[in-house]
Order: C-alpha cells, then structure tokens, then sequence
C-alpha cells in the first residue's frame, strides 16, 4: 500500500542548500552592517501572549494572527452552549492564550517595556527572525517570511534617520544593486491637509497620492475628487504633486505652499536637517523627496522611508520611519524611536535576477579527496584536516565507491578542487590534485596543496 506523500502547509517553503547560502549571504551582509552602526541583536520567543498580539494591527490584522490552543484539557471548561453557539472568536479566546508573532515591532515594544531598566538608551537593536500572518498565500506573499529590523529608542535626534539611510546606502551597495531610497515626511504630510483646508481628510489624501506611480496625476486627482474635496482643494495640491527639480529646490517649493503651517514647516525642517548632513556625507546612491510616499501614516509621525531598485521591476525592498510612541500600546508612552526593515525575499528576487550573488556567497565545498579504500582514506584524512585548518571547505568522500560517482559528485556540488592518492603517491608523500575548472592535474604536497587552493580562489580561478 503506497505511503501518502508528505507535504508542507500553504504559504510556507523549503530551502535548498543552494537557497540557503544565498539567504545567508543577504543576512550575514545586513548583519554586519547593522553591527558597524553599533547596533546589537535580540530575539524574542516565535510565540508572544495574545493580550501582546491583539488589538494592535487593527480588526484585519487580528484576523490574520495564527493562534495556539492551549496544552492539555482545553475544552474541559467550556459549557456544551458556548460550543453549540459557534462563535469562533469566542471560543478562540477560550482555546487559545498563545499566538505566533506577526511581526517584530509589537515583540520589540514589549521587550523593551520589560527590560526598560536593563536598557541603555538610546537603545539600537536589529533583529533577523520569521514571521507568521494568516493571510491567503499568493505569488511573493508567504504565511511564514523573515524580517530584518533595525530600530532605535530612546532618541528623538534625526542623525538617527541620516545613520539609517547611510545604513541603507552601505548594504545596497554592498550587494551591487542600484537603488533609489525615497525620503517624506508625516508633518509635511499634514501641513498639506490643514493648508488646503481638509486636514480631517489627511488619511484619504495620503492613500490617493500614494497611488501616484501606479496610476498617475488624473486619476490621483479622480479619486481626491471622489472622496469629498472641493475642486479647490484638489487644484491647491497640483503643485505638490507634480513638484519637480533637485531636493532643496522641492522643499523651496513646498515651504511656499506651506508657509502658514506650523507643523508642515516642522516637517519641512526636518526634511532639510537630514538631506544637509547627506549632502556632507554623500551616499552612492540618490536620496530623494518624494511627496508622494504614505506608507504606514496611522503609524510614522515623522519620517518615511522607502527604497525602490533602480533595475528591476519590483516594489518597495526596504522601507521604515519615525514612530513616537512604540511602546504607548503597553502603558509607557512617549518613547520615540525609528526604524526600517530590509524585505529579504524581494531582495533575494533582485539578486537573482539581476545575477548578483558573489561566486564564494554560496559556500560550496572547495576540495574533495577522493577514496580509494581504507589505507588511502587514512593516508588523506590528515590532508584533510590541514585543508580545514588553512580555511578550505573540505569533504572525504565517505565511500570507496567508483571513480566516475566520486567525480559525478564533485561536479553536481560544484567543488573546484579534487585531491587523489593511490599507492604511488604515498610512497612519494604526494597528493595528485585536479582543478575541475581547467582540469589541470598537478603533484603536491600538503604544503604546495593549500597555498595551491588558497591561490586559486584568491586570484579567481577556482
């Protein structure tokens, strides 16, 4: 009778060896430069309390928490009405106490409520961790992904914001991809709103001008119009939307407009503190103020982030912004902090299509010694072990198979370098080593092998 066979539930994945080094080699690089900033690494618990959870991503993102029932008897003190009532919630909230996390901000507020007297602020922490949301998995939508955070807390200094784009420039350019990092400000934002008289509306006029690069200026325009602004309203806005020229040429512009505003002008000087120290501190590549960027307003009360690669099609890779009160969901209000957060699975798309994964990302074994029975295998085995001492990814073949499977095995790993000794070589103290690229052979011994392999790979041809 054939065995069912085994399958992963929807929206989850497996990675392969080859998938792996490649994700190690996008977090590994996010890694070292959040730690060249000085920030430091935390984890938190893959499960949080649903008194953590709830209430805090609004009624949709409470749908879409995965929750855990309770251990043991967790029927046994519900009523047969309360079962017979069907009212998944309630009952949820009877059967379940746990929930798994559905992203790391909410996690990171409550260690840090936890910890306050533990912590030196400002306090900059990353965190590279998976995720869960219930949602209906789609193409680049998952039910389990990673997030790489990086937030500080504790200061309300916008060289907080210039260090993160500078942090944002450095990985970018590290993996080769060519980016363009978009900068807003929520002030402006609402200086925008009171100037043309809808400041109750600011929400409606954030998420129509969000939709700019998707859909343009008429129909951004049709849908203000759509919402309840005047005609005049909507005119008032034109130049904002279609605002052009370098940085400090829009934000001339924008004061202009705004002049009556005391929080657009707020904004406004913000905007201009961290585009200055940019301008000393040139990134490879552009900063730009674009009006136009709304992500997470109910969220961000100052600066928006957002980055977009310059040669893929893809949305936004990185985004994040000011906060001023992460940790006011939990009864300690007025922590200010900022943060962004690098989309590893789009980045990991652009790298891949843009072919950009360095050769030794992937970190395959670099010399294999092959087995030709159990004297030859001893007589390697202390190769072996200087090889892995000198720094190279090295494997004894385990069998005494075939030479063909040996070799059909070096080839499917991609291993550079193939080291055989049979009686001849022995005697002589020797290993006969083959480059699988250029398929040279030479005979060497233990010290002329690694400074062989070493020289190969350091000088590109391995």
């Amino acid at each position: 009778m054939a065995s069912n066979k085994p399958s992963i539930p929807k929206g989850t994945r497996d990675f392969s060896p080859e998938e792996m080094a490649k994700r190690n080699y996008i977090f590994n690089t996010i890694k070292e430069v959040y730690e060249l900033y000085g920030y430091q690494p935390i984890e938190t618990p893959a499960m949080e309390t649903l008194q953590t959870l709830m209430g805090k991503y609004g009624e949709e993102g409470d749908k879409l928490l995965f929750k855990i029932l309770n251990s043991g008897d967790f029927m046994g003190k519900v009523k047969d009405e309360e079962l017979l009532e069907r009212q998944s919630a309630r009952l949820a909230a009877r059967f379940c106490e746990k929930g798994l996390r559905y992203d790391l901000t909410v996690p990171f507020a409550r260690y840090v409520v936890m910890h306050r007297e533990e912590l030196q602020l400002p306090f900059k922490r990353y965190q590279i961790q998976p995720v869960w949301r219930a949602d209906r998995p789609q193409r680049g939508r998952y039910r389990e992904f990673f997030q790489c955070d990086a937030d500080v807390v504790g200061s309300t200094s916008l060289l907080n914001e210039v260090e993160l784009v500078q942090m944002i420039d450095t990985v970018f350019s590290r993996f080769g991809i060519r980016v363009q990092i978009k900068l807003n400000n929520r002030k402006i934002l609402a200086g925008i709103a009171e100037t043309i008289g809808e400041a109750e509306k600011l929400t409606d006029i954030t998420v129509a001008i969000d939709k700019m690069e998707k859909i343009g200026l008429e129909k951004v325009n049709e849908e203000l119009r759509n919402n309840g602004l005047s005609a005049e309203a909507v005119n008032r806005l034109q130049p904002i939307l279609t605002l052009s020229g370098d940085n400090e040429s829009k934000l001339k512009t924008i004061e202009s407009v705004l002049a009556s505003s005391e929080i657009g002008l707020k904004g406004i000087e913000e905007m201009r503190f961290i585009f200055n120290r940019l301008t000393t501190n040139p990134t490879d590549n552009e900063v730009e103020l674009d009006l136009t960027l709304a992500r997470g307003l109910n969220y961000y009360t100052g600066t928006i982030i957002e980055v977009k690669a310059l040669d893929v099609e893809m949305g936004s890779i990185t985004g994040g912004g000011r906060y001023d009160n992460l940790t006011g969901i939990f009864g300690m209000p007025g922590l200010s902090g900022v943060g962004i957060s690098f989309g590893a699975d789009r980045i990991f798309d652009v790298l891949n299509t843009l072919n950009l994964y360095p050769t030794d990302a992937l970190r395959t074994t670099q010399m294999l010694f092959v087995n030709f029975g159990e004297t030859e295998t001893a007589y390697c085995m202390p190769l072996a072990t200087a090889c892995r001492k000198a720094g190279i990814r090295t494997e004894v073949f385990p069998d005494a198979a075939k030479m063909k499977k040996q070799m059909a095995y070096a080839n499917a790993k991609g291993i550079a370098f193939v080291g055989m000794a049979g009686e001849n070589e022995i005697k002589e103290g020797k290993i006969t080593l083959k480059n699988m690229v250029t398929g040279e052979q030479t005979l060497l011994d233990a010290k002329q092998l690694t400074d062989t392999i070493l020289q190969a790979y350091a000088t590109g041809n391995a």
